[in-house]
């Protein structure tokens, strides 16, 4: 679906996102990225099936410079989901993070329909 956005703004924070989602699923897993618009507003999801991050520190790695649960040899200072947050916010979205069924993390993007 299309949505009211600007083009780099949007790449680079769904870039953020799936590298994010891709750094922290298994060997061999998959990423899921889809969409759906509904009343007026389109949905962009970015699904993996990593270890996924605690409800009660989500709000927390969407601060700049924050690395929750550092994996070995990780690249980065922190921030890409800092970043895609503020970006999706500029475009008058919202973002959140929400359990993937069956395990991992969906990282969602809400924005108004074109």
């Amino acid at each position: 679906p299309r949505v009211r956005a600007d083009p780099s703004l949007l790449e680079r924070a769904v870039a953020n996102i799936a590298e994010n989602a891709v750094a922290w699923s298994p060997p061999g897993g998959v990423v899921h990225i889809g969409a759906s618009e509904a009343a007026g507003r389109v949905e962009l999801r970015v699904a993996d099936r990593g270890p996924g991050i605690p409800e009660e520190v989500r709000q927390w790695v969407f601060e700049p410079f924050q690395r929750f649960g550092d994996r070995p040899g990780g690249e980065g200072v922190g921030l890409g989901l800092a970043v895609a947050k503020g970006f999706v916010e500029a475009m008058g979205g919202t973002i959140e993070m929400q359990d993937t069924p069956g395990g991992g993390l969906t990282v969602c993007i809400g924005l108004e329909a074109a």
